[in-house]
C-alpha cells in the first residue's frame, strides 16, 4: 500500500514522493537495527509519525491521530518498533477498513514504575479479511516476555466498535 500510493505520487507531486520514500526508507533502517540499540519514547514516536505521514498520503483526511503524551515520557527506553506496529494495526485493521476513516488514539503516559501506551481506533462492524498474518501483537507480546518478564503486558480490549491495546512496562530512564 505504501509504495502504491508513492508510486502514484511521483508524477503529480514528486517533492511528495520523494518525501515519502526517505521517511518509508528510515523506517527500514530503524527496522534492520532493531534490538541492537537502545531507543526511547521520543525516537520511536518520531518513527511513529513518519509511518503515519506515509499513510496520510493513502488515507487523507480519513485518518486522524489524536497524541496524549506526558512529556516526562521522553527520555526514558522503550523497546524498538513496539509503538509503531500497535499503531499500524490500528490504521491497517481499523481506519483504513471504515468509509469514513476514524481517529487513532495513542497515549503516552509515565506511572511511577512502568511506562503504559494506549493506543485506540475505531473498528469495523465486521473485520475485513486483510490476509496478515495476525503476528505483530504476538510479536510485541514475546518481545516484551523476554525483555521483562511478567513485568512486561500486551493487553488487547475489543470492545464494540472500538479495539484498545494497552502496553506496559518497566520504567527505565
Amino acid at each position: 500500500n505504501t509504495l502504491n500510493s508513492i508510486a502514484s505520487l511521483i508524477t503529480s507531486r514528486p517533492e511528495t514522493a520523494e518525501k515519502a520514500v526517505e521517511d518509508l526508507a528510515e523506517l527500514f533502517r530503524s527496522s534492520l537495527k532493531e534490538g541492537r540499540e537502545p531507543t526511547t519514547v521520543q525516537d520511536e514516536i518520531r518513527l511513529t509519525r513518519l509511518y503515519l505521514g506515509i499513510e496520510e498520503l493513502r488515507l487523507g483526511q480519513r485518518l486522524q491521530v489524536h497524541w496524549d503524551v506526558d512529556e516526562k515520557t521522553l527520555g526514558a527506553s522503550m523497546p524498538t518498533l513496539v509503538l509503531q506496529p500497535l499503531v499500524e494495526n490500528a490504521v491497517y485493521h481499523g481506519v483504513a477498513q471504515l468509509s469514513a476513516g476514524g481517529t487513532v488514539r495513542v497515549s503516552v503516559q509515565r506511572q511511577p514504575d512502568a511506562v503504559l501506551v494506549v493506543v485506540e481506533n475505531p473498528a469495523p462492524r465486521t473485520p475485513a479479511r486483510t490476509g496478515g498474518h495476525h503476528m505483530a501483537l504476538e510479536n510485541i507480546r514475546q518481545r516484551l516476555q523476554v525483555l521483562f518478564g511478567s513485568l512486561g503486558q500486551l493487553r488487547i480490549t475489543p470492545a464494540g466498535h472500538l479495539f484498545r491495546v494497552e502496553l506496559r512496562y518497566p520504567l527505565q530512564e
